[in-house]
């Protein structure tokens, strides 16, 4: 496969770029799997924070087990990824999204049935979070899929954009609906809500009418099987033999490791270091989704003004070094200031994913973009369920607050890959 991106086919139906300031919100589909968005989001929000706390307080399950817990939510990355992209670039998008959104929303709902019968143990929670997470590869693969048939590449900045603000607008509710309901009703019942916004999300997807055409990858039945290796390999030969979009999975990959170091002793540093409750944890958390909200409403500046490479380059120079703050925190002013640490790093984290996800989109043919997705995922996000027993053990061995350092300076370091392979 040749190191250059090979020339995009023609595209059925192009849609130029959108003058309003609405841009594709102007699309009633467009709208309708926003709102969608906004609800999956919200549920996978309220679950970041309620899932480890059912294990950290419901069911007092120590560090390891809390990095267990975490590697188990993102294992399906390395079990089902690659294959996952295969098998969405067969299929339609849309179905693919509303039926795992619904089969999520049920997996969900076993945590409280299952807590209020008195069955609710760690390995219950492991099962819940690995199944999870399994049907999250195949929803999030056919979501990137999508969005390029329903918005058109024209408008890709600005449509990553408009759903980075709204995932960011949830990931302020969340932790602030979820705080106060883990306190009142208790973690496994608060996961209700989760399951709630999922299926919500799922039946919104069912009202998109834009007709979507079945993919010329499909072919018969019989003639799938055989094709899936080929399929994977040549996605896998695209995106490693892509030096653009190689050093953006490689940097990923190291981020993703480090950030799931530095998340999985977080909660348990602000629970039993710091003293927070269920409500000051959310608060917290809070204020990172402001920092999102924040670097959504910018990313389409920065990447038309810097471009999209450059962004990817010193989004984690810059944002990355503030979370050393989390651990030098005591209660008081030093909290806040740890606090506006974590809110630079999701302002830096979304302005980077805005504009890497639209040049990997941009990069990529329509027939390959399930297969690159799903590439992608599986090396940028391969080292996550390892980030997650890794965290676990460190924190077991050397402590939350030593596992917060070390994760804040691979995050730092996680820039190298693509300012190396600058030209």
């Amino acid at each position: 496969m040749s190191s250059t991106p090979s020339p995009h086919p023609p595209i059925s139906s192009p849609h130029p770029p959108t003058p309003s300031r609405l841009g594709p919100l102007r699309d009633p589909d467009f709208g309708r799997l926003s709102a969608a968005t906004a609800l999956g989001q919200l549920g996978d929000r309220v679950i970041f924070l309620a899932l480890p706390l059912v294990a950290i307080v419901a069911l007092r399950a120590d560090e390891l087990q809390v990095g267990l817990l975490t590697a188990a939510t993102t294992a399906g990355s390395l079990l089902v990824g690659l294959p996952a992209g295969a098998w969405v670039d067969r299929m339609r998008k849309r179905p693919v999204m509303i039926s795992t959104d619904l089969a999520r929303a049920l997996v969900l709902a076993t945590v409280p049935l299952a807590w209020w019968a008195g069955l609710l143990t760690i390995w219950w929670l492991y099962a819940v979070a690995l199944t999870h997470g399994v049907l999250t590869v195949f929803f999030d693969v056919a979501y990137v899929s999508y969005l390029p048939h329903l918005v058109g590449r024209g408008n890709l900045v600005e449509g990553n954009a408009k759903l980075s603000a709204i995932r960011s607008v949830t990931s302020i509710s969340g932790p602030g609906v979820a705080g106060p309901l883990v306190g009142w009703a208790g973690a496994p019942a608060t996961l209700l809500v989760s399951s709630a916004g999922m299926a919500l999300s799922g039946l919104l997807a069912l009202g998109i009418r834009k007709p979507e055409q079945k993919p010329e990858p499909g072919g018969p039945e019989a003639s799938a099987r055989p094709q899936l290796g080929r399929d994977i390999r040549e996605g896998l030969r695209f995106v490693i033999g892509h030096p653009a979009l190689r050093a953006i999975v490689m940097g990923d990959a190291m981020f993703n490791l480090f950030l799931v170091m530095y998340q999985t002793m977080l909660l348990v540093f602000l629970e039993r270091d710091m003293g927070l409750g269920s409500f000051g944890i959310g608060v917290v958390l809070s204020g990172m989704g402001c920092g999102a909200l924040l670097g959504a409403l910018m990313a389409t500046r920065l990447s038309n003004r810097l471009g999209q490479a450059r962004v990817i380059r010193l989004a984690p120079l810059i944002t990355c070094p503030p979370t050393a703050l989390m651990p030098l925190a005591r209660p008081g002013w030093t909290l806040c200031a740890a606090a506006l640490g974590l809110a630079a790093l999701s302002l830096g984290g979304v302005v980077r994913v805005v504009a890497q996800a639209s040049l990997q989109q941009s990069l990529t043919p329509d027939r390959l973009l399930g297969r690159m997705s799903a590439t992608a995922r599986f090396v940028s996000w391969g080292g996550i369920p390892l980030g997650g027993l890794l965290g676990g053990a460190a924190g077991t061995v050397f402590g939350a607050t030593s596992t917060l350092w070390i994760g804040a300076a691979g995050m730092t370091a996680s820039a190298l890959p693509n300012l190396l392979s600058a030209p």
